[in-house]
């Protein structure tokens, strides 16, 4: 995988999620956990407005090398994102978040090859 495929499907998935919390916020949190008021669905919508925000700078980026010294801000911005997402979902307490935690880790782990190994071939 180079990291022009890697760039635009992060894209895409932050973009989708990022959608669905920016405008079903409320719907969203009271699925995952219980007990939300939906006056806290301004939490969501801002996690929302976050991710598309990384989606547009993985979407802008695509096209670049990244990896290694190149592009290392965005790589790193990634990286952190998907694995601090990662141990936060590995940690909820809401029944399914080990699983929701398989796409952020894969993400993860190869945000991370691209920082300290260089650009996929």
């Amino acid at each position: 995988m180079n990291s022009r495929i890697l760039a635009t499907t992060s894209a895409l998935v932050l973009a989708a999620a990022g959608l669905l919390l920016l405008f079903a916020a409320d719907e969203v949190l009271r699925r995952f956990v219980s007990g939300v008021p939906a006056e806290a669905a301004w939490i969501g919508q801002v996690l929302g407005a976050a991710w598309l925000g990384i989606a547009a700078l993985n979407w802008l980026s695509r096209g670049s090398v990244l990896g290694g010294i190149y592009g290392r801000p965005i790589v790193l911005a990634n990286a952190v994102m998907y694995f601090i997402t990662t141990t936060i979902l590995l940690r909820a307490p809401f029944a399914g978040a080990p699983i929701a935690a398989v796409v952020p880790g894969i993400f993860a782990v190869l945000y991370g090859l691209l920082l300290f190994r260089g650009p996929f071939s």
